[in-house]
């Protein structure tokens, strides 16, 4: 069992800056973590993903070049520093993981049923 917990959500203007954070714990982090994010009346969404050993990253095209995912391995935690935020980045960001291997996981990172233990979410507002 991984119990995941965000952290660092907030409103924030255009053009502004967040970390998120998502602290997991009950089992070391093995394959991979993602950062998923649902705006209201919308479906869930991948916005990036890293693979633990390695660092290999893979980013959503519209993140791309304003945010960045990154791992602190000894702590089992994730980050995701967004810059340049915009109003359509609005939604409640969610961290995921998968518990055990699976195969080709690395070619559906951006995939959320690829993940298995999934965080309650941080609110990201962003307003113009």
């Amino acid at each position: 069992q991984v119990h995941l917990v965000e952290s660092g959500g907030g409103s924030v203007q255009a053009g502004g800056s967040l970390r998120l954070n998502c602290a997991a714990s009950g089992r070391t982090i093995r394959y991979a973590m993602g950062w998923f994010r649902q705006a209201p009346g919308k479906e869930r969404e991948f916005v990036a993903a890293i693979v633990w050993i390695g660092g290999r990253t893979t980013y959503a095209d519209s993140v791309k070049g304003r945010f960045s995912i990154s791992r602190d391995s000894a702590k089992n935690t994730l980050y995701l520093q967004m810059d340049s935020l915009k109003p359509e980045d609005t939604a409640l960001y969610s961290c995921a993981t998968l518990g055990r291997y699976v195969s080709d996981y690395e070619r559906r990172l951006w995939s959320k049923d690829t993940y298995e233990y999934w965080g309650q979410g941080t609110p990201v507002t962003v307003s113009s």
